[in-house]
């Protein structure tokens, strides 16, 4: 079974990327035929990170995936998302090694999704975010704080325990990435 964390600062395509990988292990794992039990999708960030609420809210998860680990597991935004949020909104330090100590036991790995630190790409992902997703205007940031944001993810998976893999997503959609991942993790 797989078990995925995709990772990355906000506008570097994860939600794309884990639909792709989703829509080859979904089918191909699925157990029942009746309900979409060959791929477990997590999207932890709700609201959370970066809050005081994040590592009880994470620990809660490490024991889901724990009663699920004989399935596939996706999992966009994680333990590195609340600490870099937090270092970043609250300049809290937050650290997790008993959770990693669990992830690695339940053999995650996580895909560190980048995007080339250029402005006026972000621009136009700004852009894209916006229109899908009017509400983001609330927590809208510069360019520059994007970039700086995935300069903590690198710096954060360098430090983690967690084998990983960083796809930079110079555009999107690109299948090559798809690939890319899916030779990473032994199923092509």
């Amino acid at each position: 079974m797989h078990h995925l964390i995709f990772e990355g600062a906000e506008l570097a395509g994860k939600s794309w990327l884990m639909s792709q990988i989703y829509n080859h292990l979904e089918p191909r794992y699925n157990k029942s035929g009746f309900v979409l039990d060959g791929c477990h999708w997590f999207n932890t960030d709700v609201g959370i990170f970066g809050t005081e609420n994040g590592k009880s809210i994470i620990n809660n998860f490490v024991h889901i995936f724990e009663d699920l680990k004989d399935s596939n597991i996706l999992v966009e935004k994680f333990y590195l998302s609340d600490q870099i949020y937090s270092k970043l909104h609250r300049n809290a330090l937050v650290t997790y090694p008993k959770v990693e100590e669990k992830l690695l036991k339940l053999n995650f790995k996580i895909v560190l999704v980048t995007f080339p630190e250029d402005p006026e790409l972000l621009r136009g992902r700004i852009v894209d975010r916006l229109n899908i997703y009017p509400h983001y205007k609330n927590i809208l940031n510069s360019e520059e704080w994007y970039i700086r944001q995935q300069q903590e993810y690198i710096e954060a998976v360098k430090n983690s325990k967690l084998p990983y893999i960083i796809i930079k997503t110079d555009q999107l959609p690109d299948n090559n990435l798809v690939k890319e991942i899916l030779d990473w993790i032994g199923e092509n």
